[in-house]
């Protein structure tokens, strides 16, 4: 049996088309339910006929969402169990590809049933609470309409010569997290994962800093033979589906992919320059602050997470343990609603907070889909950017939790750029309470590294983002074309950084990002989304009742809302131009006046 932190859960929402006991190893027990869909389509004859079977389609969504998300977590948490990864595996390779076609299949099935139509004009749509409905011109838009523009993409993307190409791109995808999470220095006597090496870069001491720094950019060096030829061959695949689905590069496909209907290609571009223009001035000038705090003549790698006063580092607990339980005071503080959530989490142990060796790096919040409970995974090591990931990630987890009695299974989760406004304005809310983590003279001082943090992200986003652009639109291009490139963005968006004798380290730093190998194109999600959570923040400052208000109720639309509908219910502008970033970054740099 496969180990899990939590044990089984029940179905949010009593079965009523899937059967209690299904074998999710065997396709053999999971194709007559797609069988039976089938039939039953042409004997809805009303609209609601329609509609029920809708929702029995979605329960059996969910009920293989969540097959396929309790593999992937017992993978990621033990990337060196080979039962973990065996399971992970073989629904990738022999269940996923089957499932592909049969899922085109009742796509296709609903876009041509003749009920369609009378089901959209029927579906008059509704919102958990009418104050959280925006203003719109014209005709309110219907239940269908968002789920019906979706589904008639991925019909339109599908291609069968695709599916053995997408469980080949999942399968590297998963050596990738094999890999890094394996990864490992010896140091001072003791063995340490490159994620626990990071304390060592907030120490005083300069020369522990580098001799750190260095032992873990060494040892990604040592590996990245291995992580460009990962990368070699999940591009040349992605060019391979762009091309078989009639695009003439995968930028473009993935745009269509991702439904991003409310923002082009050349919007991202503007958004690059706009954190040229707006960010990169108040980046470097903190750098050079820290450079001048610091005493040095100039700055280096190992120079940018230490204090630039040289007090001890911030130490916010010792223990997971203290990190959930300060959370979940937080959380109570914050909102009653809120702490209710974060404790059932802790109740059902829907947390996995520890580093340990063999767990794949980074952090995330995976969604259960039929128990409708979210899971928090991280590698927290005791710093303060581990209070901002729980913060971060149980913003995730309220989201989940506030779409939780939505039936429809597609509109349980809104687009991404919506989803991080979500995780990202709960680490500005939060950050508001932190005191349980620290004294007060400390607590600002964490506030306002989490303002830097902000300052310091957004280029890195775009740098991120530019990279895949340009990674997507040059197929056919060599190591060293590539290794160009991304010196190119690093001077573009780096700051003043010295990397003198660090240039291999400095060409190779975006192996360690792990959106670029498992996730393509999904990271400018964050830069939007850092600008709507910084308004949630803003509008906090205004009036905290009515921000929070509107946040958790846009949370309640989960999917169900276009994009800008949904800024919107939060009480956000959906635009990430010069013309928003702005006011933001002054909002932003007034703080940390402020905070000095």
């Amino acid at each position: 049996m496969i180990s899990l932190p939590f044990g089984p859960l029940p179905a949010h929402t009593p079965r009523r088309f899937v059967p209690e006991r299904v074998d999710w190893s065997e396709w053999s027990g999971i194709a007559p339910l797609f069988d039976r869909l089938e039939t039953r389509a042409a004997q809805c004859q009303t609209a609601p006929d329609l509609e029920r079977w809708l929702l029995d389609w979605s329960e059996l969504c969910a009920a293989l969402d969540e097959e396929s998300s309790r593999r992937y977590i017992a993978m990621t948490c033990q990337t060196d169990n080979a039962e973990a990864e065996g399971a992970y595996l073989h629904f990738v390779e022999q269940i996923e590809p089957q499932l592909k076609p049969r899922q085109f299949t009742l796509e296709q099935i609903y876009l041509q049933h003749p009920f369609r139509t009378r089901l959209l004009e029927s579906g008059a749509r509704t919102s958990p609470s009418p104050e959280t409905r925006p203003a719109a011109a014209g005709d309110v838009p219907r239940r269908y309409d968002v789920f019906d523009r979706n589904t008639r993409v991925r019909v339109e993307l599908y291609r069968d010569e695709n599916v053995p190409l997408e469980t080949e791109e999942a399968k590297l995808s998963q050596q990738y997290q094999k890999l890094s999470g394996s990864l490992t220095v010896q140091f001072r006597g003791e063995e340490k994962t490159l994620v626990q090496m990071a304390r060592h870069l907030e120490e005083p001491d300069r020369a522990l800093r580098r001799e750190a720094w260095e032992l873990v950019a060494g040892r990604r060096l040592q590996e990245a033979g291995k992580f460009d030829a990962m990368f070699d061959a999940l591009a040349h695949l992605r060019e391979q589906i762009a091309k078989n689905a009639g695009f003439a590069n995968y930028r473009d496909y993935a745009f269509r992919a991702r439904c991003r209907f409310d923002y082009t290609q050349e919007d991202c571009l503007r958004f690059h320059a706009a954190i040229e223009r707006e960010v990169m001035p108040a980046l470097r000038e903190l750098q050079m602050e820290r450079r001048r705090q610091l005493q040095l003549d100039t700055l280096r790698p190992w120079d940018l997470a230490v204090d630039p006063l040289n007090r001890p580092p911030l130490r916010p607990f010792e223990k997971t343990d203290q990190l959930a339980a300060c959370s979940q005071v937080i959380f109570d503080k914050l909102d009653p609603q809120l702490g209710a959530n974060f404790a059932l989490l802790r109740s059902r142990k829907l947390l996995d907070l520890d580093n340990r060796k063999g767990k794949a790096p980074g952090g995330y919040q995976s969604t259960l889909a039929e128990a409708r409970l979210p899971f928090i995974f991280m590698n927290a090591i005791g710093v303060q950017r581990d209070v901002e990931t729980i913060l971060h990630e149980a913003g995730h987890a309220f989201h989940a939790l506030a779409a939780r009695d939505e039936d429809l299974y597609a509109y349980r989760h809104a687009p991404i750029e919506f989803c991080e406004v979500a995780s990202m304005s709960m680490e500005l809310l939060g950050n508001e309470f932190i005191e349980p983590f620290y004294p007060p003279a400390e607590a600002r001082r964490a506030r306002r590294d989490h303002l830097e943090g902000i300052v310091e992200v957004l280029p890195w986003i775009a740098t991120v983002d530019a990279f895949q652009h340009w990674i997507y639109t040059h197929p056919g291009h060599t190591g060293a074309d590539r290794a160009a490139a991304w010196l190119a963005l690093m001077d573009r968006f780096g700051g003043e950084v010295d990397w003198t004798g660090c240039e291999s380290a400095r060409a190779n730093l975006w192996h360690r990002q792990l959106h670029i190998f498992l996730h393509p194109f999904y990271y400018v999600e964050y830069g939007i989304a850092q600008l709507g959570a910084l308004q949630v923040w803003a509008n906090s400052k205004r009036d905290k009742a009515k921000a929070l208000a509107d946040y958790k109720g846009a949370l309640a639309l989960g999917g169900s809302r276009t994009l800008p509908e949904l800024f919107a219910a939060a009480g956000c502008r959906f635009d990430f131009s010069a013309q928003t970033v702005k006011p933001l970054m002054a909002l932003v740099c007034q703080e940390l006046a402020q905070l000095n």
